[in-house]
């Protein structure tokens, strides 16, 4: 495999953060009980992510594409930021920074028809802090498939929300007891221990 993708050397780490539908309008009939959890992850989030960037750990959002597929990711944080919507408090709080990468995605997992595998790869990951919406969803099925991709993970139980506090207590058991994901709250996962590569 060639080093860089298409003249583009990406930022070599072992550890990369994760975040998932968090630039997300929440204009969907359960929307407005993911707010509160949301904002709650979405500020925890923000402050893994800001300790992430002083550690130069690279930042994917994976995201979904609302509407038609004829919008970018620029046009999704700008409708999230100024249309009014519910969910503009998310992206307030994660606004994406020019260095962050991105994709978007059509179905629940961050890896169906995306490129995020192949980004990982240029990126030599082999750690994945997931965070985002929903737990029992999108998270889930993108933990599944990393950990099918073996990936180690760490799915950090403040920084994930749905509907319910019981739904997201019963997929942070799942992922734990299943796909071996440690899910030690942000503010006690050491960033600079998973940035040091082990064998």
């Amino acid at each position: 495999m060639s080093e860089d993708l298409h003249g583009n050397v990406p930022d070599s780490f072992p550890v990369t953060l994760l975040i998932i539908d968090m630039i997300n309008d929440l204009e969907f009939p359960e929307g407005e009980a993911f707010l509160e959890p949301a904002t709650r992850a979405a500020e925890k989030i923000a402050a893994l992510k800001q300790k992430a960037r002083n550690l130069n750990i690279p930042v994917i959002y994976a995201n979904d594409n609302f509407g038609r597929w004829r919008s970018d990711f620029t046009e999704v944080v700008e409708h999230c930021l100024n249309d009014g919507v519910r969910g503009q408090p998310l992206a307030e709080l994660l606004r994406p920074d020019s260095d962050d990468y991105f994709v978007l995605k059509p179905k629940h997992s961050a890896f169906y028809a995306t490129t995020l595998e192949t980004l990982l790869e240029y990126l030599k990951a082999k750690r994945l802090i997931i965070t985002g919406l929903s737990a029992d969803v999108c998270v889930l099925f993108s933990a599944s498939d990393a950990y099918m991709r073996e990936f180690e993970l760490y799915i950090p139980s403040d920084c994930v929300a749905s509907g319910s506090a019981e739904h997201t207590q019963e997929t942070l058991e799942y992922v734990e007891r299943v796909l071996s994901a440690d899910t030690t709250p942000s503010d006690q996962l050491d960033l600079g221990e998973l940035c040091r590569s082990r064998e």
